[in-house]
């Protein structure tokens, strides 16, 4: 008679609806599967409410990796459309209204006669209310953060000094002390959450780092080589949640190519190797002509290679995309396009992850998303900051003034402030800094990259932290 097979350890993973939030969460629990069978996965899926939508990248995703188990939850009436004020409190009373769903979705798909033992849910930063989930399953809860460790530790210091001070953040605030950090934090490259009392921004996001402090763990798209301070402070807490440092999560496969994805490229192959800055600012970067005209006047009169990827400007009601920009000589300054273009190209939406990868790309002016960062320093290609949005400020900062991997451009630029114009000069003189061949920024870059590589092999700090988040997972803790 054959022994009862093994009953393996189930993980729900529930994600945000943001681009960013999903892609590494997957890519997470693909390592997951990778490294050990003992583990399934099921991933809920909660609808975006407004543009862009990302049932594509899901659908595509599913159905090249059939073994993670991806559930749709139904739709729900979204917030107001007041509520989108503040963005980050409009996603987390979107995410909440999910919460029964979520429940029912596991008690259909996961627990009931199922060949696995519901193990824990893996919730998103965004996505706290499901802890009274798990905690209602009698299951652990872990927070997969798809952000720095130094983002993850602000958060956490949020619930302390408002016991404190009992305050939101002002911008008029002397230089913060946070323990993340090494050096006293300027409120200016703080994220503008931080000062939104009136749009519930601030509330919500101190009720999130409240809500962290009841979870086993955090999962953070990082590796300890890359931010020490931060990872030793976050280990330092009397808090016992486990700190897993399991990046850098990229989504690595390519991607099936747009005619304009292959015009991109093919532009690349014909240019000399680490002789273009790729300008790129992620779906919500978008500018005005004013400011259009200046990068054009820095790029023109900086003599450098560039791909420069535009986007029109977000409208005020998030719930509609904007139209794509369709004739750029109408949005920048006249004959630029001709005078430059022997040595520019300009285009819409890019396949950022590739063209950092290609070995044309020198230099890289980034709104400094976390993933961004991530791609950039896994290539080698040194970043000059420019951030928009979210937390972008603080990563900028860390990267110039923490951990000295990245040229200064600005660091308080914000999208709310659009009127603020970063004048052409100040581009003109990041790029040729960032694309000098003797700043010290490049070697440190190229040095890190591979530290991050490294990182992800066997024996390397993510592989082993991997491997103890497994560990934890299987291993029942009274």
């Amino acid at each position: 008679m054959n022994p009862p097979e093994m009953k393996k350890s189930e993980l729900v993973f529930v994600p945000a609806p943001a681009r960013g939030h999903i892609v590494s969460t997957i890519q997470f629990a693909k390592l997951l599967l990778e490294r050990d069978e003992r583990i399934s996965i099921t991933v809920l899926v909660i609808k975006r409410p407004h543009p862009p939508n990302l049932d594509s990248y899901i659908e595509e995703f599913a159905a090249s990796h059939s073994n993670i188990r991806f559930v749709h939850l139904c739709d729900v009436d979204p917030p107001p459309p007041e509520l989108l004020k503040s963005a980050e409190n409009f996603l987390s009373i979107h995410i909440e209204k999910h919460k029964s769903l979520v429940k029912d979705a596991i008690s259909n798909h996961v627990v009931s006669g199922s060949s696995t033992k519901l193990a824990g849910l893996v919730v998103d930063l965004f996505s706290t209310p499901m802890i009274d989930v798990a905690n209602e399953l009698g299951v652990p809860s872990y927070v997969f953060f798809p952000s720095s460790a130094a983002f993850l530790g602000l958060m956490l210091y949020l619930p302390t000094r408002h016991a404190q001070l009992g305050t939101e953040f002002s911008i008029s605030n002397p230089d913060s002390t946070i323990p993340v950090y090494a050096n006293p934090v300027p409120s200016r490259v703080l994220p503008s959450f931080l000062f939104d009392k009136q749009n519930g921004g601030y509330s919500s996001m101190l009720h999130h780092g409240t809500r962290f402090r009841e979870t086993r763990g955090f999962i953070i798209n990082t590796f300890a080589e890359l931010e020490p301070h931060a990872i030793e402070s976050l280990e330092s807490r009397k808090e016992s949640a486990a700190i897993y440092t399991v990046g850098p999560l990229l989504n690595l496969e390519l991607q099936e190519h747009s005619q304009s994805d292959q015009k991109v490229m093919k532009w690349l192959d014909d240019q000399p190797s680490s002789t273009v800055v790729f300008l790129c600012f992620g779906s919500l970067g978008g500018f005005e002509p004013p400011q259009l005209a200046e990068m054009a006047t820095a790029l023109e009169r900086s003599g450098r290679r560039f791909l420069w990827s535009i986007q029109a400007p977000p409208l005020k009601d998030l719930r509609v995309k904007p139209a794509a920009y369709t004739n750029f000589s109408e949005i920048l300054p006249e004959g630029f396009l001709e005078r430059t273009q022997n040595r520019g190209l300009v285009c819409g939406w890019a396949p950022q992850a590739e063209v950092l990868a290609h070995e044309a790309v020198g230099g890289f002016v980034s709104h400094c998303g976390w993933n961004s960062i991530l791609e950039s320093l896994w290539n080698g290609v040194p970043i000059a900051t420019w951030p928009i949005y979210a937390e972008q400020q603080s990563n900028a900062f860390q990267l110039v003034k923490e951990l000295e991997l990245a040229v200064e451009l600005t660091l308080d630029y914000r999208i709310t402030s659009s009127d603020k114009l970063v004048t052409a000069d100040a581009i003109e003189k990041a790029i040729r800094l960032l694309m000098d061949s003797e700043n010290p920024v490049r070697n440190r870059v190229k040095e890190v990259g591979e530290t991050g590589r490294k990182a992800l092999k066997d024996g390397g700090s993510s592989f082993l932290s991997v491997g103890r988040f497994i560990e934890d997972v299987l291993v029942v803790k009274k």
